[in-house]
């Protein structure tokens, strides 16, 4: 599977971008800025700071919108947004460091997609899913600056559509692997259901899925 394939992959499992493009100019105006807030200030823009974005203020209704398309994740009263893809306030394997700023991607893949949608330095801490083992990247823009163990980590993702929000199904099994070893294990020869992908792969699939978003 090449990269083009990949994302056409990927959209048809979680159509982002078409959601996006079919939202009024407005809410998806909220929608970049609640990605552009995590990079500027580490977190979702809460709903009092949307108040004066939200056309005719009713913040509610355009989180709810968010929700309902998945394109935002809410807590648990539905009342504030705590991510947008790639980027969490929740605990996931995948801490991010950006710009002074501390948070958490919900996959390996959205991990790798952060750098390059906004061409700044990030830093991931995360872990092989198969060894446990420590991995550290360091990235800017599209390019690896320093990774841990070695540049042989992989990205592995398995397949499947989302039940309910993405963050809690489909992303938990986009993971890193320690090496291209490790990855032929985990993927067992099933490539149907199962894809690898180097790191300077991954980079370029994400920047294509995430990108256009911003």
């Amino acid at each position: 599977m090449n990269i083009e394939q990949a994302i056409e992959r990927l959209h048809s499992q979680l159509p982002l971008r078409a959601r996006q493009q079919a939202l009024p100019p407005d809410l998806a105006e909220v929608h970049r800025a609640i990605l552009r807030s995590f990079i500027e200030r580490g977190r979702a823009l809460k709903s009092t700071e949307l108040a004066s974005m939200v056309p005719g203020g009713d913040v509610a209704g355009a989180l709810k919108r968010l929700g309902d398309d998945d394109l935002v994740v809410l807590n648990r009263d539905g009342a504030e947004p705590v991510g947008a893809y790639p980027m969490t306030l929740s605990d996931t394997p995948h801490r991010i460091q950006v710009a002074g700023h501390n948070f958490h991607a919900m996959c390996a893949l959205d991990a790798l997609s952060i750098a390059p949608m906004y061409d700044v330095e990030v830093r991931i801490e995360s872990r092989c899913h198969v060894t446990g083992e420590s991995i550290s990247i360091v990235q800017r823009g599209m390019k690896i600056i320093e990774a841990h163990p070695d540049r042989e980590v992989r990205v592995g993702i398995h397949w499947q559509n989302p039940c309910g929000a993405a963050a809690h199904s489909m992303c938990l099994e986009m993971i890193f692997l320690r090496d291209a070893e490790t990855a032929a294990r985990w993927q067992n020869g099933d490539t149907e259901n199962l894809s690898v992908f180097t790191l300077d792969e991954a980079i370029a699939f994400g920047a294509g899925f995430f990108k256009p978003l911003v």
